[in-house]
């Protein structure tokens, strides 16, 4: 596809999109209408619209297409899954609803009502997912029929190139037409004829080769090491020539974090992404919690004014402990909790060690003797990590990620820990996480690392709101609490 039908593509699908989301406003006002009764044309164009909604839906409109656009909604999705499209068009619907739910709470919004939210959430996902599904079923179509498909030539003729040729082959609604490969004569050349593919020339003459035939892209699949100078030339005459050029690339086996081209002030990179907390991964995240946090905070500032003055009625010493905590990629920071000990709690440490419950290099005691009498209730309902909403807002947590360590736990770790168990600190910690709704403190010490690792490894944001709705039964249930 043609770089400007490309773009004409995406800018009528931005305004579709725009046009969609209103009509879901409108279905979603549908039952409160229905509730009015008939409304003749004369009372209709009477109506008068206020310059604050006006300038509301105008600022949404906005935010809309924004978040579409950072989720990648409007680049060419030809190699992308049609899963994955429709997760990202959910994700921006749920962010989008969001912004709108926090707005309508701010500037206090009769119309945004839970059912409200409701109906425009699932109609504005179901017609968004709908007109993708449309347009990539039109461009399959086209695609099937030997149109709009581009011509490909492969670089090299190792294992990986020949894979990845196959690989195209078996999927003709991408449109790509692998014409052959090239590459300089060697031992492994008979992989090519053995499933049906042809060498089109040598490195020598592919220059030759470019310059006379229909090329549309171009994958360099040459050990990078052993051929930089040829690799270097292709690049080059693939730029000069305005041929798009992929570089088919392995190149230090990593199995769970695939390869991210960037660029940085004209240096480009080659970034392998080791955690979740980068690009709009990080975006979504960041976005999420500190709404949430903050619309709790707003939500329950009196239930919390009530439960510092119980602590400060019931017992000397402040409302809030303060603690140094490890973070995200071990840098301290400062936690705030409810205090639920005697002041002098951390120097009574020593005394009562014997006492720990836990495997590793934790500390946890189900009958605390240092606990104070509304402590130990704060303690079971979990009421005392509530202050740490104040750390989401700030950034040094999240909702939801694995449990930030004290300073002691964290030393012990460190001195027996492997490397790959110091992933858990890749990724903000979390007010609550995996092994809290899986057991919480009467699950082991090794379990609990298997979970965090488990959190890093498979995180989307569907796990952090699925953590999140079964944080709640665990902490009502305030089974393993401690």
């Amino acid at each position: 596809m043609g770089t400007a039908l490309r773009q004409m593509i995406s800018n009528a699908l931005k305004v579709i999109d725009l046009l969609l989301m209103v009509l879901s406003l409108g279905v979603a006002k549908l039952p409160v209408l229905i509730q009015v009764g008939p409304i003749n044309l004369a009372h209709f164009l009477s109506l008068r619209i206020k310059l604050q909604n006006l300038l509301v839906l105008l600022v949404f409109l906005w935010v809309w297409n924004f978040v579409f656009t950072i989720l990648g909604l409007y680049d060419s999705k030809r190699m992308s899954s049609r899963l994955g499209e429709l997760s990202d068009v959910a994700k921006a619907t749920s962010l989008g609803t969001l912004v709108l739910v926090t707005a309508g709470w701010i500037l206090k919004l009769s119309l945004v009502t839970p059912s409200f939210v409701a109906i425009f959430l699932v109609f504005t996902t179901a017609v968004a997912a709908g007109s993708r599904l449309v347009l990539r079923t039109w461009l399959r179509h086209l695609r099937m029929q030997g149109r709009n498909s581009r011509n490909m030539i492969i670089v090299g003729t190792n294992r990986r190139a020949v894979e990845f040729a196959r690989i195209l082959q078996s999927k003709p609604e991408l449109g790509y037409r692998v014409i052959g490969f090239s590459d300089d004569g060697w031992g492994g050349m008979g992989e090519l004829s053995k499933h049906g593919f042809s060498l089109l020339c040598d490195l020598s003459t592919l220059p030759v080769f470019l310059r006379r035939n229909v090329v549309d892209e171009v994958v360099l699949a040459l050990p990078i090491r052993s051929f930089h100078l040829h690799a270097c030339q292709i690049a080059d005459l693939c730029e000069r020539q305005g041929i798009i050029f992929r570089l088919l690339s392995d190149l230090f086996n990593l199995r769970n974090t695939p390869p991210k081209a960037e660029e940085l002030d004209g240096a480009a990179l080659i970034t392998h992404y080791t955690t979740i907390t980068q690009g709009k991964a990080l975006l979504i995240k960041r976005i999420f919690d500190f709404t949430t946090a903050f619309a709790l905070l707003i939500l329950l500032w009196p239930f919390l004014l009530v439960i510092a003055v119980m602590i400060k009625l019931t017992s000397p010493g402040p409302v809030l402990f303060v603690q140094k905590r490890v973070g995200l990629n071990k840098r301290m920071f400062d936690i705030y909790k409810f205090r639920t000990m005697v002041v002098n709690a951390e120097r009574k440490i020593q005394e009562i060690e014997h006492l720990n419950e836990v495997s590793g290099p934790v500390f946890k005691i189900k009958d605390d003797p240092r606990l104070t009498p509304i402590g130990r209730f704060l303690r079971k309902a979990s009421i005392d990590e509530l202050p740490q909403l104040f750390n989401v807002i700030k950034g040094d947590m999240s909702l939801v990620g694995p449990r930030p360590w004290q300073l002691r736990d964290y030393e012990l770790f460190t001195n027996g820990c492997e490397d790959w168990q110091r992933r858990r600190f890749s990724v903000r910690p979390g007010v609550t996480c995996l092994w809290q709704v899986y057991g919480r403190n009467l699950l082991p010490f090794d379990k609990w690392m298997e979970l965090d690792l488990q959190y890093v490894q498979k995180w989307s944001f569907w796990l952090d709101l699925k953590i999140l709705a079964k944080t709640i039964p665990a902490v009502l249930r305030g089974s393993g609490a401690a």
